[in-house]
């Protein structure tokens, strides 16, 4: 009878060594997407989002999870992401935290764009009003077009997933922004929860609600892989700035220039190229104006000439005149958030004027100095008595005498006092 049971456990042991590898095998796994406050949504982010949401699928995960917290953005660039979203061969998740996290503006939508939308205790979800370049209200006519586009976008993307449909209307016509507790009761968002691992409790045997790409999630106890964005992203995101590039595309112009007026020092048109690179890769991210482009160079063209020329600090005034409106105009078709400061333009311009009244007043007194050229600049210089009658000085050999025509004894130090076509007057 014992030898019996120790061959049936004997034939057990592999079925349940294979069931706890096979329980360990199918735990879920979540790629974990970290989209932080200093993240706009704009062309380097849009990039980083959609690649990980590829990655996730390509790998394997059981959902993808967005770590939303963001002010906002550029529309095409959001128009991009929700589109991924919606496309995405996984589940996706936009989870609004940490605590007193946001998502604002253009990131209601790609709130609203997810197969579960949750949100921490104390975040906030709302305020999506479009606005013109310049952070103000859009003209009458334009707005009108801009909002409904907007309202049936919004609408629609939260009908797709059985959530809220007259809310979006007031988050775009009169930017509503809800608490977290107030979009659960609103049917806004889908869950609210402390944690992430505790979100994947809740949503443990979820059905999503979009019937073209429709999932149900297993999530309980899932492996969670958190990504941020490496560094690549962050110094291009940084670079994208329109700040820095403006001051980028100055540095890059005025380093060739310099390079140019004084070839041989290399330097400065090393920097020069380095800089004028790195704003072209921001101007193919952000469009320029051209015409402040163009406003630009002119104001650095009138400021290189004035050193130049005689014209009393004329140009001088034009070009940063004419620099100061180039760079309010540079990003002038693209929203508040994305131009370049007003006080940035005043430091530089205020900094550029002064440094040009120092350099046009050191070159007014150069002007005012008596010419000096040739042999002429030797007087007052000490020589050295080589020889009778020969003396040494400014690395040559010149015949000399004395006022009272005393011998000169080699190896004596005189001072020039005069010179007359070849021959120098000295005193000892």
């Amino acid at each position: 009878m014992k030898r019996a049971l120790f061959i049936a456990l004997l034939a057990l042991a592999p079925l349940v060594f294979a069931g706890g590898a096979s329980g360990a095998a199918s735990q879920p796994r979540v790629l974990a997407i970290t989209f932080g406050p200093d993240l706009g949504i704009n062309p380097v982010t849009q990039g980083y989002l959609t690649h990980q949401l590829s990655h996730a699928a390509d790998a394997g995960y059981d959902a993808a999870v967005i770590l939303l917290d963001t002010p906002g953005g550029l529309s095409t660039s959001m128009k991009t992401i929700y589109t991924a979203e919606l496309n995405a061969r996984l589940p996706v998740i936009v989870y609004v935290s940490p605590e007193g996290a946001r998502a604002a503006s253009a990131g209601v939508w790609v709130s609203q764009a997810a197969d579960v939308l949750a949100m921490s205790p104390t975040s906030n979800i709302g305020s999506s009003t479009p606005i013109d370049s310049s952070g103000q209200n859009l003209g009458k006519d334009l707005r009108r077009k801009v909002i409904n586009d907007s309202v049936a976008s919004l609408t629609a993307l939260a009908a797709t997933h059985h959530r809220n449909t007259t809310w979006p209307e007031k988050a775009v016509r009169v930017a509503s922004n809800l608490t977290a507790t107030e979009a659960l009761r609103m049917h806004v968002v889908d869950f609210i929860a402390p944690t992430l691992p505790a979100l994947l409790e809740k949503l443990d045997g979820y059905h999503t609600k979009d019937k073209q790409r429709p999932f149900t999630l297993h999530l309980a106890g899932a492996q969670i892989v958190t990504v941020k964005p490496g560094f690549f992203t962050r110094f291009l995101n940084t670079i994208i700035d329109p700040n820095l590039i403006s001051v980028l595309f100055l540095l890059g112009i005025i380093g060739l220039v310099f390079e140019v007026l004084h070839p041989g020092i290399v330097l400065p048109g090393a920097l020069g190229a380095v800089s004028l690179v790195m704003a072209l890769y921001g101007f193919s991210v952000l469009t320029p104006s051209w015409g402040g482009v163009a406003l630009i160079v002119l104001g650095v063209a009138l400021l290189i000439v004035d050193l130049h020329a005689p014209t009393h600090g004329v140009l001088t005034i034009g070009g940063l005149i004419s620099l100061g409106f180039g760079l309010v105009l540079l990003f002038q078709n693209e929203p508040a958030a994305y131009r370049v400061n007003e006080w940035l333009v005043l430091g530089m311009g205020s900094a550029i004027c002064a440094f040009w009244v120092f350099a046009t007043g050191k070159a007014l007194a150069a002007r005012k100095l008596p010419v000096e050229t040739g042999v002429q600049t030797m007087i007052g210089q000490t020589a050295e008595v080589r020889a009778p009658g020969l003396v040494f000085v400014d690395g040559a050999l010149w015949q000399a005498h004395t006022a009272d025509d005393s011998e000169l004894v080699p190896g004596e130090q005189v001072e020039v006092q005069a010179v007359e076509g070849l021959q120098l007057t000295v005193r000892r």
